[in-house]
This record gives structure tokens, C-alpha cells and sequence, in this order.
């Protein structure tokens, strides 16, 4: 044995973090592709409420990832649309949280339409131009069909769909033919499908079906592709038994819908297409609970008609409201000028009063009273005058010293203060009453308003100078004006609104 071994094959190789190897890769691909222009074929496009675009650029035989980031995609003079064939012009760099690579699109610009849809409009003018899409062709649904047969994979959740909407509606009799709804199988096994129920005997061990429904879920061009083929476009128009095609969502039209006898927007409205709501035959069968219904329709309805004509009899509650807002206002205009007045009528009652009781009035009154009693001095002496009349004299004497008319002076001033005070808090206290009745007439003023009906939620449209009350009266407008709570908008003319499909009733209530 050695005492050092020789290193195995490959042992003195660096060793990388996954982050590392990933920041590397990303540093080789942006230095090799650091601006490419792409041309291709938009694929699946999504929008997140994050405002960036993914989308796929593809051709016939492959596929790359793309982004489109916010701030791009608002400078954007086209928006890419599934199915339209482009000019990406960006960076490739890789995203190594999920190994992949991508193109960061910096400008896209149409280049024409795709292969796709380019195959998709000559077949639909091939199969128009045979009369396939003719409306007199399309035959009604039956009524109320015994056996439905449905032509979808068994595994999705399209066929749970179809079938729960079935049994809260009217349960029938349901045969599946599963087929691949997507890939290489799926036009061929969807057509032979339809073919083979079509093949079946009425009265047979296997019953034939009374109506077809070729259903699916939503997806990309390429995912609904099978159905756009000619030999599924041609299968259903050969069809004897009528069929409802419900492929995608309501946005997604594929060649099977422009054959079929009806279309659905989504495989539920397809089974709510194929049967009538279970409750409606129950009313039709039960008479007498009809004609009470509609008595007691009737009666609600003239009672509604009697409540709204009382209600247009009523005064309007602006109307109500026009005497105490005219009536505060003028309290209102009135309220600053009176109190303006009353302190200046007091601050002159104030000053008059002052100046009678100012010290150096009292000094010169004091001084003649002074003189006044000196003359008298002289004239009376002491020694001449009586023991009363001394006393008298004394008296007169003591009323008239400075300090007792000090005294008197702030006796008048300590009663004109208390005076001053209590005209103050009077007129404060009869402002406060002010202002509790005008904050009272407010609050009577927002709760009668319809301004706290809109606080609630409600709205108030208006339309040609006027309120819009009614249904009719909307469509007729011009335009239309809606006020909520923070404001008002405007839109153009009324327009019908789209009718929705009555929500099924559950099958407890029904019995």
C-alpha cells in the first residue's frame, strides 16, 4: 500500500453550487445572444394582475419562452395576440429557478398571420363555400332527449361537469365515448366518435342517443386543434342525430362550432342546452299551484305598481329640506354680524362706564371737595360752632377722606368686572346655543340627504337632464351620467344588457 494515493479520474475537478452553475450559464448565453430579433408565431399569451406578458413564440417545430416586462408592454404599439406571427426583437437569458431560457421581448412588431391561422380561414371557406354552415342545415334540439351521448375524455373534469349539471336539472340516460381531446388522436377517435353513434339501431341493446354532445375544456390554439381538423368539421355535419358542440370557453371558436346544430359557450351550458330545468315541467303539470302563483304575482305586482304611484305622489326630500336650509342660511348670514354688534355695543357700555370711574376724575373731585370744605372751614370755625354741629361737621369730614372714597372707587370697579364677566359668559353660553343648533340642522340636513344612500352602495343615474328610474328610460338616453359617493361618470347611450342564463334551482326544492 502506498502512503499517498494517486487522485481518481475526475477527483480534482471544481466543485459548483447550483447557483453558481446556473449564474454562469446565464453570464454565456446573455454574452452570445445579447440582441436577437425572432420571428414566429405568438402561442399561448397570459397577463397577470402583475401587468408583465408571457407568451410562447413557436414555428413547426419548436417553441421558446418569452416576457414582455410592464414598463415595455405599455410603450408597446401592437399587443400580442394567440396566433399572430411576429418580429420579437430582445435579449435571451435564462431563469435559473426553473432551468429554462427565454427571451426578454424589448419591441414586437405583427409580421403577418400565423400558419395556423392562415389553414383555419382557407378550411372554413371550403367548408362555407359547401353550404356546411348554412343555418337552414342546423336542425332543433329534441325537447327532452331519453339517452345523451357525450363525446370527451373520461378523466377530465369536463365529463363531472356535464354530468352534475345533468342530474340538477333533469337526469337522463348518458353514454360516453372516451377520445383524446388533444395531440395526434384526437381528430380521429372525436370522428369516429360521432360516426359511431350515429351507427347505432333505435331499439337496440345499446340505445342510440337522442342528442351528441362533443365537449372540452379551454386551452391554446394547439391544444383545440384536433377539433378545427376537416374530418371532425365533416363528421358532425354528416351527423343524423343533432349535436351541441361546447369545445373551450366562450372566447375560444373552433370549425366543429360552425357545423354543429348549437353551440355552447362551456360544457355546462351545453348540458343545460341538452334538458329543460325538471321544475319548470313540474309547474307546467301542477295547475292550480300555477294560477295561485300567478294571482299571487298579480297581486304583488299591483300592490308595487300602487307603492311606487304613492311614491311619485311624495315631495322629494330636497324638496323637504329647502325651507331649514334656507332658513339656517340666513341664521347663519345673520349670526357673525349680531355678535359683531353685541361686543361692540358692550365694549362702548364698557368704556362709559371707565371713564367715569378713572383715578385722576377722582383726584380732581377729591381736591374741589377738598377746597369746598376749606372755605367752609373758614366760614364755620370750630370754637363758633355748637357740640352738634361740630358733630356734623366731623362727619362730613370723615366722608370725604381719600381713603373712603378710595375704598367706595374699588367697591364700583370689583361690581363693573363682575358685571364685564358675566355678560362675557353670557354671550359665550348663547354662542354655544348657536352653534349646537346649526350642528343639529346639519346633521337633519346629511341624514335626510341622498348622499348617505350613497355611502350604502347605491347610485343615482341620470340621463337628459333627469333622473333615471326605469329600464326603458336608459335606453332611450343619450347618454348617461352615474354618481357614487366619491364622484360622478359618464357613459355613452344604454345599451340592452346581455341576458344570463336562469341559475337551476336545487334539485331538493324542487318536490
Amino acid at each position: 500500500m502506498d502512503l499517498i494515493d494517486d487522485p481518481r479520474e475526475g477527483q480534482n475537478s471544481p466543485e459548483f453550487t447550483v447557483t453558481e452553475l446556473s449564474g454562469a450559464i446565464k453570464r454565456v448565453i446573455e454574452g452570445e445572444f445579447g440582441h436577437v430579433r425572432i420571428r414566429g408565431e405568438v402561442g399561448r399569451v397570459s397577463r397577470p394582475r402583475s401587468g408583465h406578458i408571457y407568451l410562447d413564440l413557436k414555428d413547426d417545430s419548436s417553441v421558446i419562452s418569452g416576457v414582455i416586462w410592464k414598463g415595455v408592454s405599455a410603450r408597446l404599439e401592437t399587443q400580442p395576440e394567440e396566433g399572430m406571427e411576429v418580429i420579437a426583437t430582445g435579449r435571451i437569458t435564462t431563469f435559473g429557478g426553473q432551468s429554462k431560457y427565454q427571451i426578454v421581448i424589448e419591441d414586437i412588431k405583427p409580421a403577418g398571420m400565423g400558419a395556423l391561422m392562415a389553414l383555419l380561414e382557407k378550411r372554413k371557406a371550403v367548408l362555407a363555400a359547401e353550404g356546411l354552415f348554412a343555418p337552414e342545415r342546423k336542425r332543433p334540439l329534441p325537447y327532452l332527449p331519453e339517452v345523451i351521448g357525450v363525446v370527451t375524455s373520461p378523466s377530465g373534469a369536463v365529463i363531472r361537469d356535464i354530468l352534475h349539471r345533468l342530474r340538477d336539472r333533469f337526469p337522463r340516460k348518458v353514454l360516453i365515448w372516451p377520445v383524446a381531446v388533444q395531440g395526434a388522436k384526437c381528430a380521429p377517435e372525436v370522428a369516429r366518435a360521432i360516426a359511431g353513434f350515429n351507427a347505432l339501431s333505435p331499439g337496440g341493446a345499446l340505445p342510440r342517443p337522442d342528442l351528441l354532445i362533443v365537449a372540452r375544456g379551454g386551452g391554446s390554439v394547439e391544444d383545440l386543434w384536433g377539433f378545427n381538423e376537416e374530418i371532425v368539421a365533416r363528421a358532425a355535419a354528416a351527423s343524423d342525430i343533432p349535436l351541441i358542440s361546447a369545445v373551450g370557453h366562450e372566447t375560444d371558436t373552433t370549425l366543429i362550432d360552425y357545423v354543429s346544430d348549437k353551440r355552447a359557450p362551456t360544457p355546462t351550458a351545453a348540458a343545460e342546452l341538452a334538458v329543460p330545468v325538471r321544475h319548470e315541467l313540474v309547474a307546467l303539470l301542477d295547475g292550480q299551484e300555477a294560477r295561485m302563483t300567478q294571482a299571487l304575482s298579480q297581486g304583488l305586482a299591483r300592490r308595487d305598481q300602487r307603492l311606487r304611484d304613492m311614491a311619485r305622489a311624495l315631495p322629494r326630500p330636497d324638496s323637504l329640506l329647502d325651507g331649514p336650509r334656507q332658513r339656517l342660511d340666513m341664521r347663519g348670514a345673520r349670526l357673525g354680524p349680531a355678535l359683531t354688534a353685541g361686543v361692540q355695543k358692550r365694549k362702548v357700555h364698557l368704556s362709559d362706564i371707565s371713564g367715569a370711574l378713572r383715578p385722576a376724575t377722582l383726584r380732581r373731585s377729591l381736591q374741589a371737595e377738598q377746597r369746598r370744605l376749606a372755605a367752609l372751614a373758614d366760614r364755620f370755625r370750630p370754637e363758633a360752632l355748637g357740640r352738634e354741629q361740630k358733630r356734623r361737621l366731623e362727619g362730613l369730614i370723615a366722608r370725604f377722606r381719600p381713603d373712603a372714597l378710595e375704598q367706595d372707587r374699588k367697591r364700583k370697579e370689583e361690581a363693573f368686572q363682575s358685571l364685564a364677566r358675566r355678560l362675557s359668559d353670557a354671550g359665550q353660553r348663547q354662542t354655544q346655543g348657536w352653534h349646537k343648533q346649526i350642528a343639529g340642522l346639519d346633521r337633519l340636513h346629511e341624514m335626510l340627504s341622498y348622499k348617505s344612500t350613497l355611502a350604502r352602495g347605491y347610485a343615482v343615474l341620470r340621463g337628459d337632464g333627469g333622473v333615471v328610474t326605469t329600464k326603458q328610460a336608459a335606453l332611450d338616453a343619450s347618454a348617461l351620467e352615474i354618481e357614487f359617493i366619491d364622484g360622478k361618470m359618464k357613459i355613452g347611450g344604454g345599451a340592452a344588457p346581455k341576458k344570463t342564463p336562469k341559475k337551476a334551482p336545487e334539485q331538493g326544492s324542487l318536490f
